[in-house]
Parts: structure tokens; sequence; C-alpha cells
């Protein structure tokens, strides 16, 4: 996997986040200076599928771009959504997901959990860098 520096603007949640752990991750994302972990944004549509909090903290900081690996969502049958357990939702589909992210709206915290079969890679991409607008 591949990471890229996407630009923030560019990138479309379909998830909130839950302010408790966006404070928390803004704090130790401050304490190391860099991003640790890439977010999974689907190539062609731009939906946010993992890193919704680490999304939140960048625009807060007001980064120009994030750590991401770009990957076919629909295409690509080693990733997998499923709902996390306190959902309120019956069922989900990788359709769903970017249909909301492609929306006005978006699902409460904690609705979709996506699985990847390979790893991500470790990362540590500076807060300087992803300030920059490019390279």
């Amino acid at each position: 996997m591949q990471v890229e520096l996407l630009p923030i603007d560019s990138l479309l949640p379909h998830e909130q986040v839950i302010e408790k752990k966006v404070v928390q991750l803004l704090e130790v994302t401050l304490k190391w200076g860099c991003y640790t972990k890439p977010v999974i944004v689907d190539g062609k549509s731009g939906v946010l599928l993992d890193g919704h909090h680490r999304h939140q903290v960048g625009l807060r900081l007001g980064l120009r771009r994030l750590p991401a690996v770009v990957v076919d969502y629909l295409d690509d049958d080693d990733i997998t959504v499923s709902l996390w357990p306190a959902s309120e939702l019956e069922s989900i589909s990788k359709q769903d997901v970017l249909a909301m992210g492609m929306s006005d709206e978006v699902y409460p915290p904690k609705t979709s959990r996506h699985t990847l079969a390979d790893h991500l890679p470790p990362i540590s991409v500076s807060l300087e860098q992803l300030r920059q607008e490019n390279d």
C-alpha cells in the first residue's frame, strides 16, 4: 500500500466523530508533531472510509493535506464493511457508505467498520509537511 498526501478539502466524510476522541487525538498529534497512521479514501469518489477523527484533527490544525491510502473501494474484495455492534442500522453496504459520503448528511459515529486484508503501513509525516500545499 502506497501512502499519498491528499488535499484535505477533497475528502468526503460519511460519519460523524466523537468529540472526546478528536480532542484526545489532537493532543497526541500535537505532542508527536506528526501523523502516524494514514486515512483510507476511495479513489473514485474521495469518500473517507477510515480516519474521520484524524481528518477532523487535520481540519482543526489547518492542515492542507493528509496522508492517505487510496483504494478502489467497490472493486476491492479485500475491503469489507460491516456495522459496529452499537449501530442503529440493520445493514450497510459499500454503496451505502459512498452515497452517504457524497450526500449532505453523515451517519452517526461508529456506524461503519471497514476491514482491509493488508495492514496500513507505519508512517511519520510531520505536521509542517502537511501544512504545505505541495511536496
